[in-house]
Formats: C-alpha cells, structure tokens, sequence
C-alpha cells in the first residue's frame, strides 16, 4: 500500500503553504492525491508540482527569471528597464488632460513620489536620446497621438531638496549652491550661446562656479528657465522633488526664518512672477501655507491625501498588488497583505504602502518597514507633554478604535506648537492616520473620523509615537513598571516611578496631575498585547483614572487610582496613595471587572509629588476564590 501524507506534510517537505496544496489537489495537479473524509492524502513520494502561477499575469516578458524587486529604485529608466514595474504612466494623460500649471502632489513618505516625478521627467524632457523607447509597451503609449506627441518636447528644471538635511542654514546653503550648479552644468548647452544675452550667461558662470550670493540665487528658476526657452524656443517644465524637507529641518534646527524667506523668494520668482515656464510639478509629504510659501501663487493645483485626482498612482491598488503577488507566487498571502499593508485612503481609493508590498514580497516576511522621517520628528516634539485627552485618543488609535479629529491640510511651522489639531494634521499627512469619513469645512480644513490604516502602521505606532509620548529615557524602568504592575509589587512600581521621573521629567512637566496620568497610560499602554487599557470610563459609581482588562484567564484584572499633590511630606504622599486606593473600593470602580468575571483585581493607589512616588496595592479575589 502506497504510504500517504497530510496536506500539512507536503507543506512542509515542499515549502508551501497549506492552502495552496489544497488548491493544486482540487486542480488535479498533484498525481494520486485523494480525498479521504474531510482531508486530502497524498502519496509520500510524490514530487513536487510545478509552480505555473507566475505566468498568470506576465505584466513583463521575463522570460524563465522572475525580474528583481525595485527596492529603493527611483530612476525610471532603470525601473522598467531591470525590474518589475507597476505602470503608473496614465499619470501622464491626466496631467495632460488637465493642463494644472503648478501641481503639488502631498503624499506620506515611500509612496513613489519621487520615481513618479522621474518618470514626468523622462516622458517630456528633450532629450538626444530616444526616451520613447521606455513608454512604447506601457499605458500612456496606447493612448492615442494628442499624448506621444508630448514625449520629448519640453526642456526641463529637475531639484530634488530629499536630501536636505542640514543642522544650520550656512550648511543649507552651500547644499542648495551645489544643486544648482548641478542643474545648470546639465544645461551645459547655454553657457556660450548667442541665443541667450549676456548678464544670463554672466550669471550662469556665477551659479556653476558656486559664487552666487543668497540674494542671487533667488533668482536661478527664473534666470534657468529664461536661458532654456531662450535657446530651445520652448518654455520648459519646473520639477521640484521633496520641496518640504528643507523646511522640515529649518524648523527642527533653529534657523527657519532664514530658509522661509529664500524658498519663499525661489518659488516665487521661478513659478509665480515667471512667464518662461509651461508646467511646474512639485511633491512633498506637507503643504506649508500658502501665506507662508506660496504666497501669491493662485494658479497653484494640491492634490492632497482627501483628492481622488491622481490619487491611483501613489502606492498600489487592489488589482496591481494581485497581479505583482501572483507573479511572484505569493497571492495565497493576499489577505495578510491587506491587513499589513492596506487601508490607506487617497480620496475615495484604498491604496497599498508600495515599499513595504514591494519589500514583504521580496524578503516574503510580513514586517513593518516604514523608517522615520522629519516630520516623524516633528509629531514627537509634539507629544512630548500631551494632554491627557490626546494620549487617550492616541490609545484609543493603538487599541483599533476610531476618533474625531480636525485636520488642516496647511501646515504654519513657527504655529505648530499652538494649535491642538496640528498632532492629528501631522499624522494624518505622513500616513499614520486614514479617513474613515470626511466633512470639509469652509475654512479649508477637515473634519473626521480617523483610525490607523493597517497593522504595519499599528506597529510603529505603538513603537514611535506612543513610546516617545511617555518621553522615557530609562528603558529598563519602563519595562520594570510594566512588569511590576501585574505582580502586585508595589514597591518595585514606586522605585521605577521614581526612577522614570528623576530621569525624564522637568519641574514643570510634574506640576499638574495631568503630566501623571499621561505617563501612566502612556506606560499602561504598552501593555496592549495582555490587557485591554481604559482610561476615565464609568464604572460603579464614578470614573476610574485606569483600568487594565486581561486578555487571558491568568492574568490579573487592574485598577490604577491617582492623586498629586505639591509640597508634601512623605508621611501626607503615603496617606494621599491610601486615599486614592480607598477611593477605589468607595466608588465600586471595580464593578465593570467583576461583571466581565474577572477572578483576581489589583486595586492601586498612586500618589505623586514632584519627582516623588508612593503606591500601595491591595489584591481583591471574586467570591469563590476567596
């Protein structure tokens, strides 16, 4: 008799899934397979089928290779000429369609924003070689003449600021020196030409020599563009990559006044007050104001995270991440790539994070790939003393629950500090956050539901944003807090109280009894994985300050009571924590966990004064345990 194998066995001896054997056995592709009840059996010496998946969807004629992943590949050239390419050249019709003078497309980071652009770039610049060649088997190509007579036509203005980060603006400045002089010298067909008169060409040497004063250097999209459409007889088209980073670090570093005031100049000479230009394309994860940069400039186009103009072509849809799955003999992973790396909402479309797709199949490992960027920085700054009705809404996000919030599309970096919507604005721009529903108001502002996209975007935000809430410098203390709470140690929880306060607190932040709740449930809220955290909920007869739910039968349930105090003595902090854990058993905040049948509850009371910490615990058994 034959020797026969579980479907679980093959997955094993061949490297595949369950579900996918399953699949083959039905499709009659694994000889002598045979149904016996609810299970398939297959003889333990069968071999291996051959995987024919990748040839449902041949995008691109890779022969018996798969092509590589383009992992941090932002040349267009190189994307569709070495790798596996999601076409995203209709991106192209639109503008064309559409004719936008200056578009401005904001979308988080790692959503192809800037091999977008390069693609913009290859499609129009003129160009002594045949760029063509790169769209002739893509979308763009089929659709009709209006649109191939557009290839090759313009000259082009490429900066891409991505890489401008600098911690003064005397260093900004010899960046941004070098990244014209670069932009010149790749125009090199000006610098002697009769075509263009004499002060341009004069000033063309002072830019490529890196000689030009700030003030001069104001004027370089304008003078670049006259010089181009001097020579070529056409306008050309203005790209500006990452135009927001600058400003980014300008703010973070101190010297945002200075770097305003240049840009603001740069722009609007090259893309307001410049009659020498057909299009201007810039990107960027923000809007500044327009008060602030684009000032002025009223023929400017924002299509934002809220616009279903364009929105298709930043990160992957549905059907692309199908196809590029099945190519690569991962579609049985399909749904956990949904619940990774999906969820995201450019308008009224759900988009996939492209890096992490692109990423998560090539390393086949579901992960969090996300890296931070400056604007992460900024959001910590933000949170570093939150109210405690923010960092409720910021658990409320980790625990999967929804939240209103307002959020203003543009971004003032000197009023950031003064606006309690900003947290949720910064959020929502770098793609922390998505729109569940959305009201737009008449100031230009949004009001909405929001939630986190996906699991990925929960994983770091329980690493970057709620960790860096709790503003903890001892690692140690933190774990030992969350470890002390459910053992009932409540000296080991006074000591690293203590510990953390010394460590990361001013004088100021432990003046309002505010700071400690905040950095009670910031702490309490890392413990996701085993409770179900509450904060300021109904129960008994009144509100406790935290609670913590168990997920497991094992576990403890946990009441956490705090009280604050100024210029107390160790004999009054030690009778406030007795108050506060009295206040529990007073006002039955312990009625919502018996209800639930929680076993055993730890009732604390926490009393604090300055960097001083007192706490007290008392373990309380269900009836029947007792």
């Amino acid at each position: 008799m034959t020797e026969m194998m579980t479907v679980k066995m093959a997955g094993q001896k061949w490297q595949l899934t369950a579900r996918r054997i399953t699949v083959l056995c039905k499709e009659g592709r694994i000889p002598g397979a045979v149904m016996e009840g609810h299970q398939w059996l297959i003889p333990a010496d069968a071999g291996k089928p051959e995987d024919k998946r990748i040839r449902k969807v041949p995008l691109q004629d890779a022969g018996s290779i798969l092509l590589p992943l383009p992992v941090g590949v932002v040349s267009y050239k190189e994307a569709v000429s070495k790798y596996y390419y999601v076409d995203k050249t209709l991106m192209i019709r639109d503008i064309i369609d559409q004719l936008p003078k200056v578009s401005l497309f904001t979308r988080p980071r790692r959503f192809g924003k800037t091999l977008n652009m390069d693609m913009l770039r290859t499609y129009f610049e003129m160009s002594d070689q045949d760029n063509s060649v790169y769209f002739h088997d893509k979308k763009i190509w089929r659709c009709g003449r209006k649109y191939r007579e557009e290839q090759g036509k313009y000259p082009v203005i490429y900066l891409t600021f991505k890489d401008m980060k600098t911690t003064s603006w005397q260093d900004a400045l010899k960046k941004i020196r070098s990244l014209l002089a670069y932009e010149f010298i790749r125009h090199q067909e000006l610098a002697d030409s009769s075509k263009c008169n004499a002060v341009d060409r004069e000033y063309y040497q002072t830019i490529i020599r890196k000689q030009a004063s700030e003030v001069d250097m104001m004027d370089a999209l304008l003078v670049l563009s006259r010089m181009l459409t001097d020579y070529h007889g056409t306008a050309p088209i203005i790209m500006i990559d990452e135009y927001d980073v600058p400003l980014q670090e300008a703010y973070l570093r101190g010297f945002y006044e200075e770097a305003i005031l240049f840009i603001r100049n740069l722009f609007s000479a090259g893309l307001k007050d410049n009659p020498y230009y057909s299009l201007g394309f810039l990107t960027g994860i923000l809007r500044a104001a327009q008060e602030s940069i684009f000032s002025g400039l009223n023929n400017l186009s924002v299509y934002s995270v809220f616009d279903d103009e364009f929105s298709q072509y930043f990160g992957f849809t549905h059907e692309e991440v199908k196809q590029m799955a099945a190519y690569y003999g991962f579609e049985d992973r399909y749904p956990y790539l949904c619940e990774w790396y999906d969820g995201y909402t450019f308008g009224s479309l759900e988009i996939f994070n492209p890096w992490s797709i692109v990423n998560c199949i090539r390393s086949r490992s579901l992960s969090a790939y996300w890296v931070s960027t400056s604007a992460d920085e900024i959001i910590k700054d933000l949170l570093k003393n939150p109210a405690p009705d923010l960092f409720e809404n910021l658990v409320s996000l980790l625990k999967g629950e929804e939240v209103w919030a307002y959020i203003n599309t543009n971004i003032v970096y000197p009023h950031i500090a003064d606006s309690p919507s900003a947290i949720y604005s910064f959020l929502m721009m770098t793609g922390y956050l998505k729109p569940i529903s959305v009201e737009v108001l008449t100031n230009g502002g949004y009001t909405c539901r929001v939630s986190l996209p996906n699991k990925e975007v929960s994983a770091i935000f329980k690493e970057d944003i709620i960790k860096n809430t709790v503003n903890t410098v001892s690692e140690s203390a933190s774990l030992a807090i969350q470890k002390a709470l459910p053992a009932s140690d409540a000296a080991a929880l006074q000591m690293n109280l203590e510990k953390l306060l010394k460590h990361s607190a001013s004088y100021f932040d432990t003046s309002k009894e505010a700071f400690y709740h905040g950095l009670m449930l910031g702490l309490t809220a890392m413990m996701d994985t085993y409770y179900d955290v509450k904060s300021n909920r109904e129960s008994g007869d009144g509100c406790y300050d935290l609670q913590l739910e168990p997920k497991r039968a094992d576990l403890p349930g946990i009441l956490i009571e705090l009280k604050s105090g100024k210029d107390l003595s160790d004999e009054q902090l030690s009778q406030l924590a007795s108050e506060a854990q009295q206040q529990i058993d007073e006002k039955a905040y312990d009625t919502d966990l018996l209800a639930k049948g929680v076993q055993k509850i730890l009732k604390y009371g926490v009393a604090f004064c300055g960097k001083k910490a007192e706490a007290v615990v008392r373990v309380q058994m269900s009836p029947e345990r007792s």
